[in-house]
C-alpha cells in the first residue's frame, strides 16, 4: 500500500524503454474479416452505422468548440505539473476527405470501395517516428498481389502529423483525439478473400515481429461481392 501510494496516476513512474505502438482498425464487428456484398445494403450498413459512431467525436463542430489549432510538422509538447490539464489538437473528420462519411455517408461501401480507419495505440509519452512522421502503407499480406489494385490515405499521404504527440494521460489529455489515417480501398478484387497488411513505417517501428500481428501493422481480410 504504501508502494502505491508513490505512484503517479498521471504518467507511469519509468518510460525509459517505451515500446513500439500496435494499430487498431475501425470499423471493427467480427473479427478481422470485413464481408459485404455491395448489391446488399444489410450486408454493409452494420459498417458503416459502427464508422458513423467512431467518428461522432471528430466532428469538426466539436474538434473546433474542444480542441486547438497547433502547428503542423513538431511535436506539441507542453510543460507544467503532470496534475495540470493540457492542451489537445484538433484532428476534424473533413480531413479525411473522401473516408470522412459527409459527402459519402456510406464510406464508400455502397460502391464497393470501402474505407478502413488506421489508430495507433495510445503511449503516454511517447514521440513516434524520431520527428518524422509516420506513415502507413498497405500490401496483399499472401497471395495474388494484384488483388488489391489501388488505395487512397487520408489525410495527405497517409502519415500521423507529429502535432498529435506526445500523449499525456487521459486524466490531463481529457479531449484528446487520437489522430488516424483512412485507408481507401478503391480497387480490390471482387467475390475473392483478400488477406491485407497494413503497416507503419518509421524510425523506432517495429512491424515485421511474426509474434504479434497488432505490432506496427495489423492483418485483415476483405471481401466484396456484387
Amino acid at each position: 500500500y504504501v508502494m502505491l501510494l508513490t505512484l503517479s496516476p498521471y504518467t507511469p513512474r519509468f518510460r525509459d524503454r517505451v515500446s513500439p505502438p500496435g494499430v487498431m482498425i475501425r470499423p471493427y464487428l467480427n473479427g478481422f474479416t470485413i464481408a459485404f456484398n455491395v448489391s446488399q445494403p444489410n450486408t454493409w450498413q452494420p459498417y458503416v452505422d459502427s464508422m458513423h459512431h467512431f467518428l461522432a467525436a471528430y466532428d469538426d463542430s466539436i474538434q473546433e468548440e474542444k480542441n486547438i489549432e497547433c502547428v503542423p510538422g513538431q511535436y506539441f509538447i507542453q510543460g507544467g505539473n503532470d496534475s495540470e490539464e493540457k492542451k489537445a489538437c484538433q484532428f476534424k473528420r473533413s480531413l479525411l476527405q473522401n473516408c470522412s462519411g459527409i459527402e459519402d455517408p456510406t464510406f464508400g461501401y455502397s460502391k464497393g470501395q470501402p474505407c478502413i480507419l488506421l489508430k495507433m495505440n495510445r503511449i503516454i509519452g511517447y514521440r513516434p517516428g524520431a520527428g518524422v512522421p509516420v506513415s502507413v502503407d498497405c500490401k496483399v499480406q499472401k497471395g495474388n498481389e494484384s488483388h488489391l489494385r489501388s488505395v487512397d490515405f487520408y489525410p495527405g499521404n497517409g502519415t500521423f502529423d507529429l502535432m498529435y504527440y506526445p500523449y499525456y494521460g487521459k486524466f490531463t489529455h481529457v479531449n484528446y483525439t487520437s489522430p488516424l489515417v483512412a485507408m481507401h480501398f478503391t480497387d480490390v478484387q471482387k467475390n475473392y478473400l483478400v488477406p491485407i497488411q497494413c503497416s507503419l513505417n518509421g524510425k523506432g517501428i517495429i512491424n515485421d515481429l511474426n509474434s504479434d500481428r497488432f505490432l506496427g501493422r495489423i492483418i485483415f481480410t476483405l471481401r466484396i461481392g456484387k
